[in-house]
């Protein structure tokens, strides 16, 4: 048969193969049984699964070295021995290696490799961050110290990519031994642990900035400062050690300088400048609107300085610091502040830590706690200041005192509005103070519609008959906390989403579905704060709290109204207009007619009829109030009967201020009305 000799050729194969196994000396597989004789292995494996490919059959059987999937043994040859011991075991740490790798990270270490946290996480952005961080610290000085600010803001450009950033003010100046630390060690500060209105909070900024330039550049920041007309003023270059957080300094001197006291800071970075938004001129420009009381000038790479000058000799209103509110802290802070206190007794500490805090409620809170205002602050346990902790949340207390707050108040916004946006309607609103996490704050609203902005086609406008959503511009949003400009992280802001999710529409104005109002509108938001709660340390974007949120809707809701007033008011006159306009077009014709009929004079007949159509469309010429009702009587210097509002005919020239978003030819910006008190004035601007 067939079949006969392809099975003796399969024994001869299994015979070699057997002869082979056992010249070569095959150590048995894992799990195989020992003893077994060669054939019964053959046997085995065939019907068993086996990871070992078929080339690696062949080597065994050659006696060549291999490593079978998942053993990684060694074949042993005769004559020549050889042996792995397969794949080495995976030697662990101990406790005793690691404690030895554990060390401390500086602060200013984890901000050297995080820096994208701080603002420096592009070119653009890490100048703007630089000339921000001084600014803001010259503006606090100035005002602490009731001075007028005058800050010069200098870019110069020295390579493709370096700048160097130079801000001078005429504050007070800083003390020499005090000047290492504010400029070379972060986290050191005067503004952290105390709460009051100031526009720096943690002691980093100008710090990390000087970091930045030493990592970029290498090259060490450069501090010069005077504290008075006859003292000396004193130069530091210096360095900051990041591994210990703490000023290097490379050289100090004693030079002389022509003005008589205020602190100058030149930083060398790595950077790139643009102009437009979110640049250093756009903030240069903000800063000037919201700080009114300030002078600037800034000198730009490559272009000629211009001079902002100021458009108040007034000085904000003085901030006073407060105690922490008892709402505005947790259990972990009360029992920390109960150990730090030097008060002895309970009452004493709950009146002399806490604002809003009497005596009679420190004996209501105490007896809720089972103690009294007589017991020892040392003997208190945690478990007495988790119930003491409880009994001031349920107290009933007032909200914190507001005189911590300086806002900028209706008249400056309008003020800061008017110079900056050329348009036809400005109004502002500022909110009563109000609370979050026991932390008192204001917010403020500005808006500016019209004129050169833009024309709404549904405001009786040009483009009013063939305008369409598309053609109208978006409004923009202009952010502050604390009178600083916010220019980055714009849809994390609360206040942001706050003007997204106002009904534009209730007030005349066409808004599409979870997005920004269309209209020629510019809308300024601004918080004051003892604490802004900003998302990260780069100072960028308002967090979403509630009560900031709702007080956000209501100063909108407000301006937003006064915005419906103006343009129910120019609809209704462009419907009486274009009905007036219908009756004169036909008047001679009719006077034609009539007089084809009938003996009559044609000019008293027309006469006639023109008084007709003007008696009849005679709201073209009325004005109207704030709900719709005709003003039959003009009050002097009031037609809309609006609080802190201000209207600019629109075929009118208008006066050449500074435009929000650039500079004129003449690098300075031209004084400018104001609103005066708390009546709405109408005013003409001149040629």
């Amino acid at each position: 048969m067939a079949t006969e000799p392809r099975v003796a050729d399969i024994a001869q194969h299994e015979t070699q193969l057997t002869m082979t196994f056992s010249e070569a000396r095959i150590p048995p597989a894992r799990g195989a049984k020992t003893g077994v004789a060669p054939e019964e292995q053959i046997s085995l494996a065939r019907g068993a699964k086996t990871s070992v490919a078929p080339e690696e059959q062949i080597a065994l059987a050659r006696g060549a070295k291999t490593s079978a999937a998942g053993e990684g043994g060694v074949l042993e040859k005769r004559g020549g021995r050889r042996s792995s011991p397969g794949p080495a075991a995976r030697r662990g740490v101990t406790a005793e290696s690691l404690a030895k790798q554990q060390r401390e990270i500086s602060v200013s270490e984890f901000f050297a490799k995080n820096r994208h946290l701080l603002g420096f996480d592009n070119k653009r952005k890490a100048l703007l961050t630089t000339v921000k961080e001084a600014v803001d610290n010259s503006l606090d000085a100035c005002e602490e110290a009731g001075i007028l600010p005058e800050i010069d803001v200098i870019v110069a450009q020295t390579d493709q990519e370096r700048f160097v950033v130079t801000v001078r003010d005429n504050g007070p100046g800083i003390v020499k031994n005090q000047i290492p630390n504010v400029f070379g060690k972060l986290l050191y500060g005067s503004k952290f642990h105390r709460l009051k209105m100031a526009r720096g909070q943690q002691g980093i900024g100008i710090s990390a900035a000087g970091m930045y330039g030493l990592i970029t550049t290498g090259k060490p920041i450069r501090v010069t400062s005077r504290t008075s007309r006859r003292g000396p003023a004193h130069m530091y270059r210096l360095a900051i050690d990041t591994k210990k957080n703490r000023p290097d300094i490379i050289a100090e001197e004693e030079v002389e300088v022509e003005w008589e006291r205020g602190t100058e800071v030149s930083i060398e970075i790595e950077a790139s400048y643009n102009r437009g938004r979110q640049s250093v001129d756009e903030y240069v420009e903000l800063t000037a609107v919201a700080n009114p009381h300030a002078r600037f000038l800034y000198h730009a790479p490559g272009f000629p300085a211009v001079v902002f000058e100021r458009g108040t000799d007034v000085l904000p209103d003085e901030t006073k610091e407060i105690k922490p509110h008892p709402f505005g802290i947790e259990l972990g802070t009360l029992i920390k502040m109960l150990k730090d206190t030097k008060a002895q007794k309970l009452g004493a500490f709950l009146t002399g830590e806490f604002s809003r805090v009497s005596g009679a409620v420190a004996k209501l809170v105490c007896a809720a706690a089972d103690v009294t205002t007589s017991t020892w602050v040392s003997v208190v346990a945690p478990p007495t200041a988790e119930k003491l902790y409880c009994a001031l949340q349920r107290a009933k207390l007032k909200a914190p005192s507001t005189n911590c707050l300086s806002p900028m108040g209706a008249e400056a916004i309008l003020t800061g509005l008017l110079r900056g946006v050329k348009a036809e309607f400005y109004t502002a609103s500022t909110r009563p103070p109000a609370v979050y996490r026991g932390n008192p704050f204001q917010i403020e609203v500005g808006l500016a519609y019209g004129g050169e902005l833009g024309s709404d086609h549904r405001d009786g406008g040009e483009g009013a008959d063939g305008g369409s959503t598309r053609e109208i511009p978006q409004a923009r949003v202009i952010r502050f906390a604390n009178r600083v400009p916010l220019l980055y992280q714009q849809s994390s802001c609360c206040t942001f989403k706050a003007v997204g999710e106002t009904k534009w529409n209730n007030y005349g104005i066409s808004q599409p579905s979870g997005a920004l109002p269309r209209a020629p509108m510019v809308i300024l938001v601004h918080m004051a704060s003892v604490w802004v709660p900003f998302v990260s340390e780069g100072k960028e974007a308002v967090a979403d709290y509630d009560e900031i949120r709702r007080e956000v809707k209501l100063g909108i809701a407000e301006c937003g109204r006064r915005l419906g007033t103006l343009l129910r008011r120019k609809r209704t006159r462009v419907t009486y207009a274009k009905r007036r306009d219908v009756f004169t077009r036909y008047i001679d014709e009719v006077v034609d007619a009539a007089r084809a009929i009938t003996v009559l004079n044609k000019e008293e007949f027309r006469k006639s009829l023109i008084s007709l159509s003007q008696s009849y469309t005679a709201q073209a010429d009325m004005e109207f109030d704030e709900h719709g009702k005709v003003i039959k009587k003009r009050a002097l210097g009031n037609d809309m009967g609006l609080q802190d509002t201000i209207v600019v005919e629109r075929d009118e020239p208008a006066a050449d201020p500074t435009l929000l978003f650039g500079a004129d030819d003449s690098g300075g910006r031209r004084k400018k009305p104001t609103a005066g008190g708390k009546k709405c004035l109408k005013r003409r601007r001149k040629r």
